[in-house]
């Protein structure tokens, strides 16, 4: 049986084909765009965060190197797929309109969906033959949540689209635990469960800074359907509930370094939500958002200090 090739040349080559002819310079800055890389390599942290929260069994540094690549190209790969269909309502928002398809930097194209696909089939199969199946399945499950079930299905349907959106976080925590054991234990619950809960008020404040321009484009955000002030008090009780939540692996063996980052970095984002809450405007709106960044990093770091003194 032949092994898959390395999971970057395929998408380079493919990639290179697909593009218009933007200048040579912003070539690849384009293409690397579409891919949304810096949420890519987010989601990368959380599987390995997944990996490392395991307390009994361990996985070689191969395996661990195909599990967060396959994450990180399963996310580029819906990714690309989320800008591709969302092209025509990117070019109503102030904030998406420079993106490579909405302004026409690249074509649309079959070429375009061939590579999408072809970059899900290769992480997915990469981590079934190099670490397990159950990590690939969910790999798979995480870039179809966002791909088709937010992209598709939810995000012009219903306010709460993010809401089972934020599972494709949550899948990418499972896909790393299960790269140690397949049988998923609590920890890794847990910690799956405060990445479906941390999605919700993370992106809903990037939403209310970003009200008109949703409703512009007709995207029923939260704030668009239930006013910036209601949304704002959503948000803060959402994160009063994923602040308790972040601290329930502390009581199935998660460690002291993680414990302080629950504590520090929840009470920073809480603050930041409870300002939006009481002053709804969209410089605290973007304050509250980048908290939920740094709450999320605090319980990495935490996880990952962890394992290294276990």
């Amino acid at each position: 049986m032949n092994r898959p090739e390395p999971l970057a040349a395929p998408a380079l080559a493919v990639a290179g084909e697909a593009m218009a002819q933007p200048a040579a310079g912003g070539r690849w800055r384009l293409v690397l765009g579409i891919f949304k890389l810096r949420i890519g390599v987010l989601i990368m942290l959380t599987a390995i965060a997944g990996l490392a929260i395991v307390p009994e069994g361990s996985v070689g540094a191969w395996p661990a190197v195909v599990l967060s690549l396959s994450v990180l190209v399963a996310s580029a790969s819906a990714g690309a797929f989320n800008q591709y269909v969302e092209a025509d309502s990117d070019r109503l928002m102030q904030r998406t309109r420079g993106r490579a398809f909405a302004s026409g930097a690249l074509t649309r194209g079959p070429r375009w969906i061939a590579l999408i696909v072809a970059l899900l089939g290769l992480a997915v199969g990469a981590a079934a033959w190099w670490v397990n199946v159950t990590a690939a399945i969910f790999v798979l499950l995480g870039a179809l949540t966002y791909a088709v079930v937010y992209t598709l299905g939810l995000k012009r349907r219903t306010a709460w689209n993010i809401v089972i959106g934020g599972l494709a976080g949550s899948f990418a925590v499972l896909a790393g635990a299960a790269a140690v054991n397949p049988a998923i234990g609590p920890q890794a619950l847990l910690l799956a469960l405060v990445l479906f809960l941390w999605t919700p008020p993370h992106f809903w404040s990037l939403a209310i800074a970003n009200e008109a321009q949703y409703a512009a484009a007709g995207v029923p955000m939260l704030p668009v359907v239930v006013g910036r002030a209601r949304a704002a008090r959503i948000v803060h009780g959402n994160a009063i509930l994923l602040v308790a939540a972040s601290l329930a692996p502390l009581a199935v063996g998660a460690g002291m370094a993680y414990g302080l980052g629950a504590v520090l970095g929840g009470a920073h984002f809480l603050r930041k939500t409870y300002a939006l809450a009481r002053d709804p405007v969209r410089a605290k709106a973007m304050a509250s958002f980048f908290a939920s960044m740094v709450q999320l990093s605090a319980l990495i770091v935490g996880v990952l200090v962890d394992a290294t003194l276990r």
